[in-house]
């Protein structure tokens, strides 16, 4: 829970950054549509851990324990939010030449503010729900349609959601650009949890051995026929 609300905060300082790659070969019109590189994120690289954490709790603690990590994540996002948004405000020493840097990178945009928290909660919420939901129907089994069929609609949600409010924040300003900057984030987030699907194997595996609470719960589940979540 630690490392998923850690994460969460990381991304949401490093996602302000606005980033291109491939622009000097990766080149694309299709009617309106211009792709010049890959738009996203200073966060691309890191966000998608975030799903794949959020995976591991519900699958191994359940909704509950993950909805209450979610506003666990929303709070400390506030939290950090009020206390940049105080910090840029005291008084700069004589000494300090940071202050517009400073401002730059960590001042609080209420638009990336909002989209950061609208997706995020829209998109961490569905993953969970989503990835309980087909447990109480497969039960331990079919591990790796649970992971991929909520991180799809998780990721979509959530990029489609901060996508549609950020954009003009982060100076994405043509339909182009959005679809692409959209795009290629769910895309992205999604190829992520795939490939490192066997890390996520791993982890939940380990966890459910050693993880009391889980074995009594199967235990239980398996005595009665109720939900181990």
């Amino acid at each position: 829970m630690a490392l998923f609300v850690g994460v969460m905060l990381i991304s949401n300082i490093t996602g302000t950054k606005g980033v291109v790659l491939f622009d000097d070969w990766l080149n694309v019109s299709l009617g309106p549509i211009h792709m010049n590189g890959l738009v996203t994120d200073g966060a691309f690289y890191l966000f998608p851990l975030a799903y794949v954490l959020g995976d591991v709790i519900s699958e191994v603690y359940g909704f509950r324990a993950m909805r209450r990590a979610i506003l666990a994540g929303f709070a400390v996002l506030l939290i950090a939010s009020i206390c940049f948004w105080l910090t840029i405000e005291l008084p700069a020493a004589d000494f300090y030449d940071g202050q517009e840097a400073f401002r730059t990178v960590a001042g609080v945009v209420p638009q990336f503010l909002l989209a950061g928290l609208a997706g995020y909660l829209a998109g961490e919420f569905l993953n969970s729900f989503v990835l309980v939901k087909m447990k109480e129907r497969a039960g331990e089994r079919h591990l790796w349609a649970r992971l991929i069929g909520s991180t799809v609609v998780g990721e979509f949600a959530d990029t489609l959601v901060f996508c549609s409010i950020a954009a003009t924040a982060l100076g994405i300003s043509s339909w182009g650009d959005f679809i692409n900057y959209t795009v290629v984030g769910f895309a992205w987030k999604t190829l992520v949890e795939i490939v490192i699907m066997p890390v996520t194997y791993l982890v939940v595996g380990w966890l459910k051995r050693v993880e009391p609470s889980y074995a009594e719960a199967l235990r239980q589940a398996r005595t009665d026929g109720s939900d181990v979540l």
